[in-house]
Parts: structure tokens; sequence; C-alpha cells
């Protein structure tokens, strides 16, 4: 499969910087506090956490949202699944120096992702995980995809950067993608977003974002 490297810049508080999209993977100061009010409180995950609990993500990056689900889950007691579909897949190293902040918040974690890091996709099997990461565009990984998520994480580069993200074609094929009941969280509270995952079948509802962030949306599969 053709590969396209992920094209990083580094601020000098150690952020990674998508130099494609012009947008930060995540801020520093709060990354794992808004990872957790977004989209693991979002998605109710720590009531609705079992096993065999499967959660998908469009655009997988970093790795710290299924690091925060992981660890979520390892405190459950339970494995949970994962499916995250990436275009621009990082290296091992760079996901090593991305996440050497978060090392001290997931000791064993962050090595056992790293070890096994999906640069060309694959799988990712740990105690409490299993994880898939399916490289390339999402609008033709997606339609293609088999399986169905209880949860799902929107978490591409802001829609105003990176709109192929968030049509409402691949918002459509993400509702499909999703059980009876299942649920999405993301950070953009944008109006198109919005009405896409609407007309797409979820009953979707705004929410106050993290720290300086109005607002968030998230939303159920009727």
């Amino acid at each position: 499969m053709h590969h396209h490297p992920a094209r990083l810049a580094w601020r000098d508080n150690g952020t990674p910087v998508s130099t494609r999209f012009d947008d930060p993977y995540f801020s520093l100061e709060n990354g794992l506090a808004e990872t957790r009010h977004v989209f693991l409180a979002g998605n109710r995950l720590a009531e609705r956490l079992r096993d065999g609990f499967h959660v998908a993500e469009l655009g997988f990056g970093t790795g710290l949202n299924l690091l925060a689900l992981w660890h979520l889950a390892q405190e459950a007691g339970v494995t949970i699944r994962y499916t995250g579909f990436e275009a621009f897949p990082m290296t091992s190293e760079e996901a090593i120096r991305a996440l050497a902040p978060f090392e001290a918040h997931f000791p064993d974690l962050v090595a056992q992702l790293t070890a096994q890091w999906p640069e060309a996709g694959g799988s990712i099997i740990a105690p409490g995980l299993e994880a898939e990461v399916v490289t390339g565009d999402a609008r033709t990984t997606l339609p293609a995809w088999e399986g169905q998520a209880h949860a799902w994480f929107l978490d591409g580069f802001s829609p105003a950067k990176n709109p192929e993200l968030w049509e409402p074609d691949l918002l459509a094929e993400v509702a499909r993608h999703t059980a009876t009941g299942g649920t999405f969280a993301t950070y953009t509270a944008a109006g198109h977003v919005r009405r896409g995952l609407s007309e797409a079948g979820f009953v979707v509802t705004r929410e106050p974002g993290y720290g300086r962030k109005r607002h968030m949306t998230t939303g159920t599969l009727g």
C-alpha cells in the first residue's frame, strides 16, 4: 500500500503539529484531559465499557485517544476492540516522541503501543486490547469495512483544514458502521458537521466543550 507520511513539525513545548493540515495533534498542556472530556465522557464510556465493546476512530494520529480508552478498559477489567482509520500514519519514532509526555500517565501502555506501532496499518494485541489501524483514505477504507462500532471518536483535523473527513457521505458511512444505540463524540461544533451527522441518523446534542472551547458535539444512533 502506498505510504503517505504524517509530515510533522514540533513546537518548542513538544507538541506535534501536522504541516499538511497546519493543526496540532493535541494540546500538550491538557491533551489528555481534553481526550477524556470529549471522547471518553462524550461517549459515556466509563459506564458502557464491557468485554468486546468496539470503539472506532476517524484519525488515529498519535494514539493518545486509544491510550486513554485502553487505560479505562484496564481499570474496568475488560478487553475492548478498537479500529482506527488513518490516512497519514506517523512512524514509530515520531509516535515515541509524541507520546513521551504521557508515559507517566500510562507507564506500561505507551511502551506496548509503540512496540507494535502500526505505521503501515495492522493490529495491536495486548492485555485488554484488540486493536487494528486501517491506513488509507477513510472515504475508501470505511465503506469497505465489515465492522460496526458501539462508539466513535471523530477526531480528524479541524473541519476547516481537513474537510474530507467531515463530508456528509463519510458521516453517513460512520452511521452505517454504528450499532443500534451506538454513539459518537467530537470536539467540533461546526454546523455542517452537526447537520451531516443528524441527516445520517444520529440524534445530535451540543455539549460544553473542554477548556476554552465552548461547544462539542455528541450523538446517539436512533
